[in-house]
């Protein structure tokens, strides 16, 4: 370094060092405020800030069209699914399942997956074995997990959670048809004939 460099840098040190404690508040100084106390910092008295214009709050997210939980506010499970299921949505379950739940349980859904024969500690559970449960129930699991499973919120978005939903639930009613949940002009071609 220069000399003239020496002198620049030492009276920009010095100079730093001048600043009053009233007038540049260090962190660890600074005095913390809680909800709803008064503050001298704001010409209002409030500590706590209104969000600046144009901003969502994020709680507002849980609000939308879709539920992203499966209870309501009051707490109780949703029983009826929430989004109409069409073929398309029952796509999109199947293909987020196969993706994601089947790696465990199966892509029937039994729990037989190569994934689950070589878990040394819990293989995880057959749908097709589950007690019946509202569809709330199966969101919750995969929003926010379940035993070792862990939770899925941050992979699937809730309107896919709600198509995985729709599509396990026709899963467990697919495994247990027998030829009589058939509609007689689909039976011919289930056992051979042609339509």
């Amino acid at each position: 370094m220069t000399p003239r460099l020496w002198i620049l840098a030492a009276l920009c040190g010095l100079g730093a060092c001048t600043c009053r404690e009233d007038v540049f508040q260090r962190m660890e100084s600074q005095r913390k405020y809680l909800p709803y106390q008064e503050s001298e910092l704001f010409a209002d008295g409030r500590a706590m800030r209104p969000p600046p214009p144009g901003t969502v709050p994020r709680e507002l997210l849980l609000r939308g069209a879709i539920p992203a939980a499966g209870k309501t506010a009051g707490g109780a499970v949703i029983a009826r699914m929430p989004i109409d299921v069409a073929p398309e949505v029952m796509a999109r379950g199947k293909k987020s399942f196969e993706i994601i739940c089947a790696t465990c349980h199966g892509l029937v859904g039994d729990g037989d997956s190569m994934v689950a024969r070589k878990m040394a500690l819990r293989p995880p559970p057959s749908l097709l074995a589950l007690p019946e449960h509202p569809v709330g129930w199966y969101f919750d699991v995969i929003t926010y997990g379940f035993g070792l499973m862990p939770n899925y919120r941050y992979e699937l978005k809730p309107e896919d959670r709600w198509a995985v939903v729709a599509y396990v639930l026709a899963l467990r009613r697919s495994q247990k048809a027998t030829l009589a949940d058939v509609p007689p002009e689909e039976r011919s071609a289930l056992m051979g004939g042609s339509r």
